[in-house]
């Protein structure tokens, strides 16, 4: 019942938004203009598009493992915010045909990622549109300097999978967490192998030895955070407590790494009720992960379905992984960034969590953990010279906005109390649900409910470099053994996967 539903509310809005797109009448010449080739990220120039806003991405993908070929057609609905007669779209495939509602458009590569599309009628200012693509070719193949391929090619199928840049190899977008939109992804693979996605399974059918599977994302996501994991996978469907649906997936090549791995995701659907007691109502419709043997090194808090790589369970069950990225689902894929240099907002939070479920835990408190990193790192370590707020794009999944980021946020909780601290966190979550906001509006909200000034404590921990002259939390908070919570070794092993040993 509920999956049929989904499948009419985003048919409907789809063909609504089509359907306000007014008859094609010509436009004066004068006020239109191309679009701005990026968004306007400092950090990335030329990433996002500029003179619209995308609100639904519908794919059908057509993907054959072993010959890595994905043949595709993008309809994009989306607003003009300016008067266009020509604009961007973030995109690497070979393009056979590009439709503006319904007539056929111009297009070039622009360079790079770029792909610059003429309509054959400018688009109004604050009228809908509709933007099909049809394209093809080899995502693996496709390499761009400077960037590791982000498409994973496998024997038995592929992986997108990458922060920041993932869409371009797969399908076109205005690819900045900027501009959210809704998805539904189907996509088309040999009988036997199996496709998951971001959402809800809205369907399946199989016909001819193919097998399709529509996966539908109700809730506006980032660009980043849309995945694909298509291969010969053991997936399994549940339920929450709650009643959401639950979808987990691994790769049958994970070895003496699997029940380990099983063993931790399993667990989401606890960790997530456990996620809404602290942070709020969860904000999507399904929950679930995926766990890949790719030794790429890193998880992604791809929404409502991360990706974990198998290496976080070598040495046995990684609930701490799991919190993590479960926690993202609120700190950084519900709010989402505006710009990415507040990176901060996803993953000092989401590292926070981790210390948050080891204090349920009797491992260990946040003060605790957050005294132990501050500890055993060295005044001279290159960590301290990151600036949190403004870490730089070279520098932007450097421990230290992780580490340091979460002994921010054990700052602040010490200056301003536990009620006043989840009161923050909750109201954060709440008014920005579903949308994006800034490490600016953050330091507002928190001085807004505590009713206190805090330059200095986001000065000291966010915007300063060097190690500060104190710690995170009182020493009496701190752990009274020689050495760190075990907590804190496990924690420091999952951030030396992710990142390197810190120096």
């Amino acid at each position: 019942m509920i999956v049929r539903c989904l499948r009419r509310a985003v048919t409907a809005a789809v063909l609504t938004l089509a359907l306000a797109v007014p008859l094609a009448t010509p436009a004066s010449a004068t006020g239109n203009a191309p679009g701005a080739p990026g968004i306007g990220d400092p950090y990335f120039p030329d990433y996002g598009n500029g003179g619209y806003d995308a609100r639904h991405y519908s794919l059908r993908l057509n993907y054959q493992p072993g010959a890595d070929r994905l043949d595709g057609k993008a309809t994009i609905v989306a607003v003009a915010t300016q008067r266009l007669n020509r604009f961007n779209l973030d995109f690497l495939l070979d393009v056979k045909e590009i439709r503006v509602n319904g007539r056929p458009a111009a297009f070039a590569k622009s360079g790079g990622h770029e792909l610059e599309v003429t309509p054959a009628i400018p688009l109004l200012k604050g009228t809908p549109f509709t933007v099909q693509v049809t394209y093809g070719g080899n995502p693996g193949s496709i390499q761009v300097p400077g960037i590791v391929t982000p498409w994973i090619k496998r024997a038995d199928g592929a992986l997108a999978l990458g922060e920041p840049e993932i869409a371009w190899w797969w399908y076109p977008s205005n690819d900045h967490p900027a501009d959210k939109a809704t998805f539904d992804v189907a996509v088309t693979v040999p009988d036997g192998t199996e496709a998951v996605s971001n959402g809800i399974l809205a369907g399946q059918r199989s016909s001819q030895g193919r097998t399709t599977y529509h996966w539908v994302m109700d809730k506006p996501m980032a660009t980043y955070l849309a995945t694909l994991y298509v291969g010969d996978l053991e997936v399994r469907k549940g339920r929450s407590s709650s009643g959401l649906p639950v979808y987990t997936a691994y790769g049958k090549d994970l070895g003496p790494r699997e029940q380990a791995a099983k063993d931790s995701v399993e667990r989401t659907p606890e960790i997530v009720d456990w996620l809404a007691s602290v942070f709020g109502r969860y904000p999507f419709s399904s929950m679930g992960g995926s766990v890949i043997n790719e030794n790429v090194g890193f998880a992604l808090e791809t929404q409502a379905q991360p990706v974990y790589d198998s290496v976080f369970f070598e040495a046995g069950p990684d609930v701490g992984v799991v919190v993590h990225e479960n926690a993202h689902q609120w700190f950084g894929d519900s709010v989402a960034l505006k710009r990415w240099s507040d990176i901060w907002l996803n993953e000092g939070f989401a590292t926070y969590a981790e210390l948050l479920w080891s204090e349920k835990e009797g491992t260990g408190t946040a003060a605790e953990l957050a005294n132990a990193w501050y500890d055993q790192i060295p005044p001279a370590s290159s960590f301290w010279q990151v600036k949190v707020s403004d870490p730089g794009p070279a520098n932007l999944f450097n421990g230290a906005i992780y580490l340091r980021g979460a002994m921010a946020l054990q700052a602040l909780r010490t200056e301003v109390g536990d009620r006043d601290f989840f009161a923050i966190l909750r109201t954060w979550t709440r008014t920005n649900r579903q949308g994006n906001a800034t490490i600016p509006e953050f330091v507002s909200l928190a001085e807004k409910i505590s009713g206190e000034q805090l330059d200095a404590v986001f000065s000291t921990w966010l915007d300063t470099v060097g190690k500060p002259a104190a710690r995170p939390a009182p020493t009496a908070a701190a752990a009274a053994t020689a050495g760190p919570p075990a907590a804190f070794a496990a924690n420091r092993r999952m951030h030396e996967i992710m990142h390197g040993p810190i120096r």
